[in-house]
């Protein structure tokens, strides 16, 4: 598969994405509905006007790829970064059941949170306080799109 052109985002913009893009993966179940609903809102986060929805064309060639998680997370640079991208993933697995039988957290995403949390390498302490955030504001805002949107826009105002 030959790799698109980048879209005009930052590297940690891009990277950001393709790690909750890879958490949404875990299950090997991505919905074209889900996408669509991403690209929207990040769309909307990183672009205005005429060029949301260029952006839109060029995210899209970028989600549907399945980069593993050990190619991602040495690309993070900063604490900050790796406390976003382990929320943002929480939020991912934890929204996804797929049937009114399934649970919202299968096998195969947590063994791939499971795997993120070791590979960012974070304190357990924050690790269990992240969660624990996730937890109340999933109570309070249900729409993950909306949620994930919220964290990355103010992360995206903290660059500036």
């Amino acid at each position: 598969m030959q790799v698109p052109p980048p879209p005009p985002i930052t590297p940690r913009q891009m990277n950001l994405l393709r790690v909750v893009t890879a958490m949404a993966w875990a299950d090997g179940h991505l919905a074209q509905e889900e996408v669509a609903l991403m690209l929207d809102e990040f769309s909307r986060l990183f672009a205005v006007g005429s060029e949301q929805e260029k952006l839109q064309q060029e995210l899209t060639e970028y989600l549907m790829q399945n980069i593993p998680l050990e190619e991602l997370i040495p690309k993070l640079k900063t604490q900050e970064e790796r406390e976003l991208v382990l929320r943002l993933g929480y939020e991912v697995i934890g929204s996804s059941a797929r049937t009114p039988h399934e649970p919202n957290i299968n096998k195969e995403e947590e063994a791939a949170y499971q795997k993120l949390v070791k590979l960012l390498d974070l304190p357990e302490d924050v690790v269990k306080n992240i969660e624990a955030q996730v937890e109340a504001k999933s109570n309070n805002t249900p729409n993950l799109v909306a949620r994930m949107t919220e964290e990355l826009g103010a992360f995206v105002k903290g660059e500036e």
